[in-house]
């Protein structure tokens, strides 16, 4: 049982469990037979793409899409790939823009939004992509055609530091020597979507170097198909490489220039008024700005010892603009009408004090001042603005020995990571006239030039993480392989408020310090069967976002404003997997695995206003993911099928009171132990087959399923949950030459009305005027409608 290196992942190994129903059956029984191959996979086992282990001396599961499997499916963007072709993998689509999705694996997240707590890690590679404010994910800064493979790596696995709690995508781009061709691709579709994109690839000598080059430019552009939802991505990536006998090296640069309007959650009422492209304010527009430098690479110093690593440099901008409701109401202030911060608790109103004027001033006397028509009574609206520039590097380095230990099979890996981030956030609530006097208006605002003095933030942020690992397998004998490893992380952020000091500021430093062990072993039977089982750790130290929100007498509103910072407990998670991998009636390979994973100190963010991302962060004590999966390959000479089924229940395990000032049970609900978390279906199943008709043509399709879920706000599961759904997507390719292919998708083939995601508001006072009685507090992220693309692809 030897070690490998160079680790290729060109199949797809995604868990997946049955057999496809109905008319995909006889497919399978006329297909010419094509057995399972005794092919090699060899995997990573550190986000540093060195030296690999086979893969049934894996302790967990791992799934990866190779090239092939990332073409096939015709997706949008990555976290599409992950949608349809990744076991345990869901999508919420909060904000209702494709771009920026809530991405969910075991019911752990990776998402763009702050306020939801991150649990999954994303690697490009090498290189972590996680941004360093929010611990987020932004998924429109990855460009999908210039990944070639993607692995996903299950449990709290320690070797992928921060935010490894459910899993970590670790995910490598093409370069000259795996991409050696020249493409366009013009594609078009419904509700204004256009693409034009074009890729080059190629190598050769430059004296008696081998080098390689690589360029995608992308350029994708649609008008939404809810309301004022346009996106316009903009994305450049270029590849320099340079290989010799023994060492390579990468120099990776990605520029993007993104903007993206997702109007959010909409009131189910107003829905069956206005249609599903309905929106309730607006507008929400976010703009991510990325400069990215990143050189990677590896030497061999001999057939058994590696270096390999990489350095960094990135620069994110992401400003936001966001309409929206107004918690302030008219009130006096020496006679004279101004505003005053609502008080739900029937305490005293507090005057607003406007930027540049005196505490004493009036919006009366400055509207006087300035010559506006403006009456207190008619702003009852809010322009939020926010500006979040992260500038951040680092490096990491890798020491891999396949050397034989006593004779024995055994890979050793050690490294170091240094990431280091200097962050500005500045924020602050403008106020506006919210135009919603009738059921026609856009229920956008109009900003009149004022703002609250209060609600400016300027945070300076530093933070530095770094961590040492190591991981050992070795090889027992010829059946069982058994893996230890180990990372210690420390984590420093130091916040500095730049508007004010002292008690009441924002100012704080705080270090986070652990050690995160690791055990596993894996078992190859006689048969071939394949036994697994490991227990991992992992902790998340919470983000500067999370420690600059976590008051709960000083709600702050994401990400427009934070407050002063009591201390927030890192989260540490345990993950306890075991399963087990097989092949059958030769063309079948087939996976079975349980998974439970208990997070301590949990923090989750409370909604403690009338607006959704109105609340702080707070430890909640320990919270659980327990689930199976089963899975299913199958591989025909023309024809491949596939399932996977996952069952996880997720929940709370100390009790708690969550504020849900929206519930329709009233607030302050009385979470119990056993309640299952919001926002996560207990059933999740895919199933999907390909089929080449043709030498020139090829059909294929999927379905996905999953389960009802709780509305985000009813912790303590006593309302209504939100319905499951069935989608039914296929897809269609033609290649009349070898340098030519003309493709199709239809995504939603059968128009379902659906929703991923649902959470408690209030909805009375923006659409009370325009609709009379107007009453709902259930706010749904409804599902795109059918919706058809296609394209060409031209090589040359």
């Amino acid at each position: 049982m030897a070690f490998l290196n160079s680790p290729s992942n060109s199949g797809s190994t995604w868990t997946v469990f049955g057999s496809l129903a109905g008319c995909l059956v006889p497919l399978a029984a006329w297909a010419e037979a094509s057995p399972v191959t005794d092919e090699i996979v060899v995997i990573a086992p550190t986000p540093v793409m060195g030296t690999g282990v086979r893969e049934d001396q894996l302790v967990s599961p791992v799934q990866s899409l190779g090239s092939d499997d990332l073409e096939r499916i015709q997706a949008q963007n990555i976290a599409e790939h992950l949608r349809y072709q990744l076991g345990s993998v869901s999508i919420n689509e909060a904000v209702s823009n494709p771009y920026q999705p809530d991405v969910q694996y075991r019911g752990f997240t990776a998402s763009p939004l702050l306020g939801l707590p991150q649990g999954v890690s994303v690697y490009m590679n090498g290189v972590r992509f996680n941004e360093p404010f929010g611990d987020t994910v932004n998924w429109d800064l990855l460009p999908t055609d210039a990944v070639s493979n993607m692995t996903l790596y299950s449990g709290s696995n320690p070797l992928f530091g921060q935010n490894t709690q459910g899993g970590a995508i670790a995910m490598t781009t093409k370069n000259g020597f795996n991409t050696e061709y020249n493409e366009l691709e013009l594609g078009a579709g419904q509700f204004g979507f256009r693409q034009a994109q074009f890729q080059s690839g190629g190598n050769g000598q430059l004296g008696n170097q081998d080098v390689g080059y690589y360029v995608l430019l992308n350029r994708e552009e649609e008008d939404g198909w809810r309301d004022a939802s346009g996106s316009d991505i903009r994305q450049a990536m270029s590849v320099l490489s340079w290989r010799s006998l023994n060492s390579s090296l990468n120099l990776t640069v990605l520029l993007d220039d993104n903007e993206m309007i997702g109007n959010g959650a909409v009131p189910q009422a107003l829905m069956d008024i206005e249609g599903r492209s309905a929106i309730y304010t607006n507008p929400d527009i976010t703009r991510n700005r990325l400069n990215y430098f990143a050189l990677d690479g590896d030497h061999w110093f001999s057939d058994t010892l590696q270096l390999a690593g990489n350095i960094y440099l990135r620069r994110n901008l992401t400003t936001t603009v966001n309409g929206d409701d107004s918690d302030y109401e008219e009130c006096l202030l020496n006679g004279a009408e101004t505003l005053c911060e609502e008080d739900e608790d029937g305490g005293d109103e507090e005057p607003v004090t406007f930027v540049g004027y005196d505490d004493d001033d009036t919006l009366e006397a400055i509207a006087a001042e300035l010559g506006l028509d403006i009456d207190a009574d008619d702003v009852d609206g809010t322009l939020n603005t926010s500006r979040t520039e992260q500038n951040s590097q680092g490096f990491s380095l890798q020491l891999a020995s396949s050397a034989p230990v006593a004779g024995r099979d055994n890979l050793f890996t050690a490294g170091v990571t240094l990431d280091q981030a200097d962050i500005h956030f500045r924020s602050r609530t403008g106020f506006a006239i919210l135009n919603n006097d009738e059921p026609g208006d856009a229920r956008d605002v109009t900003a009149i030039g004022l703002y609250d003095s209060e609600s400016e933030v300027s945070l300076q942020t530093d933070t530095q993480t770094m961590g040492v690992f190591f991981s050992n397998t070795l090889a027992v004998d010829d059946q069982l392989s058994v893996t230890v490893g180990a990372r210690y992380n420390h984590v420093h952020i130091k916040m500095q408020d730049q508007l004010e000091s002292g008690p009441g500021s924002l100012d704080g430093d705080h270090t986070f310090t652990r050690v995160n062990p690791m055990l596993g072993a894996a078992y190859v039977m006689d048969n071939g069967l394949n036994v697994y089982a490991s227990y991992s750790e992992s902790s998340r130290a919470p983000s500067p976002a999370e420690l600059s929100c976590a008051d709960e007498n000083d709600p702050c509103k994401l990400p427009n404003g934070f407050v002063s910072d009591p201390p927030l407990e890192q989260v540490v998670t345990r993950s306890v997997e075991a399963g087990l991998k097989g092949t059958a009636s030769r063309n079948i390979r087939w996976t079975a695995g349980v998974f439970r994973s208990t997070s301590h100190d949990d923090i989750l963010f409370q909604q403690a206003g009338g607006l959704p991302s109105e609340g702080y962060f707070a430890n909640v004590g320990k919270t659980r993911r327990l689930g199976t999966e089963l899975g299913m390959t199958g591989h025909w000479s023309d024809v491949q099928v596939a399932v996977s089924y996952t069952w996880m229940r997720a929940t709370f395990e100390t009790p708690f009171v969550s504020f849900s000032p929206n519930n329709p049970q009233g607030s302050d609900r009385q979470v119990e132990a056993g309640d299952q978390i919001p926002g996560l279906p207990q059933h999740n199943l895919k199933m999907a087959a390909d089929w080449n008709l043709l030498p020139q043509v090829s059909v294929g399709g999927d379905i996905q399923y999953r389960s009802s879920q709780y509305f985000r706000g009813d912790e303590a599961n006593e309302n209504e949950q939100l319905a499951g759904y069935t989608l039914v997507n296929v897809r269609a390719s033609y290649a009349p030459t070898d340098a030519i292919e003309i493709y199709g998708r239809v995504v939603n083939v059968f128009d379902r009305e659906y929703e991923t995601f649902g959470v408690y508001g209030e909805s009375d006072e923006v659409l009370d005027e325009a609709y009379p009685g107007f009453e709902e507090d259930s706010f749904v992220g409804p599902g795109a409608p059918r919706t058809v693309k296609a394209g060409i692809k031209i090589g040359f």
